[in-house]
């Protein structure tokens, strides 16, 4: 019997010669799309798949526009600087300024000018073809994350019928800055990186029927702070045009008010140089510092400062009125239809006891309700304490937006839910941790410092398991419904409601078959409906 590792190594060395064989018709003279002010040639890795790459959505944030909202680009600007010539869009741009995951690295890579979009498309698509549009928002916490490591050339070599958009969006206190005194634009703006997805949705309304998409017909996709970022698409208070939502592990940070930032803008200020002075005066001295002060700067503030260390949206009465947890059950979200779901052991709010992980995750939370969270878990329930602490921190942190969201969707639209089931085969420990889907999504990625990544071939039953995935992804973004253009092996997913908590266990075949699914349905328990039910009942305790 052929061992995984020599199966996995096998396939990898064909992978990688097909790939190695994509340059000779990279090069051709076809692939240009005409946006009307630019034309763009794109790469075609696949011959049925063309991916124009980093295709700019917004004038550069640079100089005074930093922790400013976006500004719409300048098209005869570009028009002038092509002077006529078809503009290269064959690699991938620079991505935006990354922050340290904690990991040892030191942040700081990548670049400012990075307002851009990887878009993927059938060969031949055209205005006119009016395909359906995915638009992803890649996770990373809010401050890190490359979508260069998320591709999506085989998504359409797989179902060369839609057409897929990737955002870069400012990261970190390069996007997420936030004090009292932005209330007034003259100073800044809040959530300057979410306004950049914002920026790229409406760009995406304009010019996405020039590379063969339909603007009327956009799904918008994200996992972890994607998946919350799709989440803050549904209830944020700008006027967007989609028509369904896939939310991925949605990462349930505390959204702070601006004056619970106060701390962190006077250390960021401090350590960065520009010291203790009026904030008009601070905003200056930022706005003039190297991206190498800044990078040192936002990476010192989130290792060492407490409570709202991290750099991420706010609830800022413009865009966010209120917490989106509170938006959800109060019905006041766009109404369309959802596929939302998370892994099956995933936690984002580490501590030795449910209490401490939770209060570390939620600065704003008493003593006295982290308690109560934790009676909620009580270790009869669990086979070991450590599962104990996994589910009572992971539940709340990530894996309740599944029922929150879904609970909310189901009373007037559908929805359907999951539980990834599969671990990342290249990482140690047991059960499935977060993020684990994206290596089967996007041909084995792991990512590290400062914007890499790392792709390890996938075996064939491996690749079965990815396209089945995809196949109920791009259904969903086809038709509204992950089960219409579904692989014929999946099984039939049933909708989530109310009454029936139905949703589909996604993993492979046990059996080691590339012909027949390992997924199944089950129901969400009551354990748990009760659990999130109360979670969501504590919103002020978490802001989220």
């Amino acid at each position: 019997m052929v061992s995984g590792n020599f199966s996995r190594a096998i396939f990898g060395a064909v992978i990688l010669l097909l790939q190695n064989a994509i340059p000779a018709v990279a090069s051709s003279a076809g692939n240009v799309v005409n946006t009307g002010y630019a034309r763009y040639r794109g790469n075609q890795s696949f011959p049925n798949t063309v991916a124009y790459l980093g295709i700019p959505y917004a004038e550069p944030p640079l100089g005074e526009r930093r922790f400013r909202a976006p500004l719409p680009l300048n098209e005869k600007r570009v028009a002038a600087e092509a002077g006529g010539k078809v503009i290269d869009a064959t690699t991938y741009p620079d991505f935006c300024i990354q922050g340290s995951t904690g990991g040892g690295d030191a942040g700081g890579a990548g670049s400012e000018d990075c307002l851009k979009v990887n878009i993927y498309a059938p060969t031949g698509a055209k205005k006119g073809s009016n395909l359906p549009v995915l638009v992803y928002i890649h996770g990373g916490g809010y401050f890190f994350g490359n979508p260069a490591n998320w591709p999506f050339d085989h998504w359409i070599h797989q179902s060369p019928n839609v057409v897929v958009v990737s955002v870069y969006y400012r990261l970190d206190a390069f996007g997420f800055l936030s004090i009292p005194e932005f209330s007034d634009p003259a100073n800044g703006d809040h959530n300057a990186g979410f306004s950049d997805q914002v920026m790229a949705l409406k760009w995406v309304q304009e010019n996405i029927a020039s590379f063969g998409g339909n603007p009327r017909a956009v799904t918008i996709n994200g996992e972890s702070a994607g998946g919350a970022s799709v989440e803050l698409h549904m209830v944020a208070n700008t006027a967007q045009n989609f028509r369904g939502v896939i939310a991925q592990s949605v990462y349930r940070i505390p959204l702070a008010f601006p004056e619970q930032r106060v701390p962190q803008f006077q250390l960021f200020a401090s350590r960065a140089g520009c010291g203790t002075e009026s904030v008009t005066t601070q905003l200056a001295c930022l706005r003039s510092a190297s991206v190498s002060a800044l990078a040192q700067a936002q990476d010192f503030v989130t290792a060492n400062l407490k409570g709202f260390r991290q750099f991420q949206p706010v609830v800022d009465g413009k865009i966010f009125t209120d917490f989106p947890t509170r938006q959800l059950t109060q019905g006041k979200f766009k109404n369309v239809p959802v596929i939302v779901g998370a892994t099956t052991n995933e936690t984002l709010a580490n501590g030795p006891t449910i209490e401490a992980g939770l209060q570390n995750y939620f600065p704003a939370m008493s003593n006295e309700t982290a308690a109560e969270f934790a009676a909620q878990y009580p270790i009869s329930d669990f086979a070991s304490t450590a599962l104990q602490i996994q589910v009572g921190t992971g539940e709340p942190s990530v894996v309740c937006g599944r029922h929150i969201i879904a609970s909310a969707v189901a009373k007037r639209n559908r929805a359907w839910t999951y539980r990834y089931n599969q671990p990342n085969p290249t990482q140690g420990g047991s059960g499935t941790s977060h993020a684990a889907e994206n290596w089967m999504m996007f041909r084995g990625i792991n990512t590290g410092f400062n914007g890499t990544g790392v792709f390890t071939p996938m075996t064939p039953v491996e690749a079965s398991f990815a396209e089945e995935l995809i196949a109920y992804w791009l259904s969903f973004v086809r038709s509204g419904n992950p089960n219409t253009f579904k692989l014929a092996r999946s099984p039939l997913w049933t909708p989530y409601t109310n009454g029936v908590k139905s949703r589909i266990v996604l993993q492979e075949d046990r059996q080691n078959i590339t012909t027949q699914s390992g997924s199944f349905l089950e129901r969400e328990s009551a354990n748990e409906s009760q659990r999130c039910s109360f979670a969501a009942d504590h919103v002020v305790s978490q802001q989220n």
